[in-house]
């Protein structure tokens, strides 16, 4: 499987609550919303948007990429009422391992909801149905516990701790590494 195959039409995917899907222009003010927000961006690889500038660069990266048929994020769209509140994607994909890693981020409002599970859930079973993926693993910083439980909800085991691995804000963090095989996997839909 080649990255240009799964990327060139990112495909639009939905759970009971959410949609998945590109993420375009028209999420400027929802997304820098969220991204402005130092709670949001403390665990995550970016730095919090200090203006909506910065915002605008970030999604005209991400459609550059939908453009290149590289590895891109989806929005996270609520199906309620259309209000995007986040992104998630393989931030990697070894496709010469079948191995990809998640990542995600998502609007304080909408935390301790299930709503990234829920997501991560649909993604990972995107990834091992279409992407024919044999591992999938995902990484957070150690003292972030929220997003150590949406592993462990998906099924991902603690592999271990890559200590001092991450450098944020001049300090250097740890970082819980966790994964699941397809062999274990267990998808919840038929």
């Amino acid at each position: 499987m080649h990255i240009e195959q799964i990327y060139e039409d990112i495909p639009i995917l939905k759970t009971d609550r959410l949609i998945l899907r590109k993420i375009t222009i028209q999420d400027l003010d929802d997304m820098f919303e969220y991204a402005s927000d130092k709670e949001v961006a403390q665990y995550v690889t970016w730095s919090a948007h200090k203006t909506i500038s910065d915002t605008r660069n970030f999604i005209e990266d991400i459609l550059d990429k939908y453009q290149k048929k590289q590895i891109a994020p989806w929005g996270i769209e609520l199906k309620d009422n259309g209000k995007f509140i986040g992104t998630i994607d393989f931030v990697s994909w070894q496709t010469k391992n079948n191995c990809a890693e998640i990542g995600y981020a998502l609007s304080k409002k909408y935390w301790g909801k299930g709503l990234v599970t829920e997501a991560t859930k649909e993604i990972m079973a995107f990834g091992f149905n279409k992407m024919d993926l044999v591992r999938i693993q995902a990484k957070c910083i150690s003292d972030n516990i929220a997003s150590s439980k949406v592993m462990k909800k998906n099924g991902m085991v603690l592999e271990g701790t890559m200590r001092q691995s991450y450098l944020r804000d001049k300090v250097y963090k740890d970082m819980d590494l966790y994964a699941i095989l397809k062999e274990e996997y267990k998808p919840t839909k038929p």
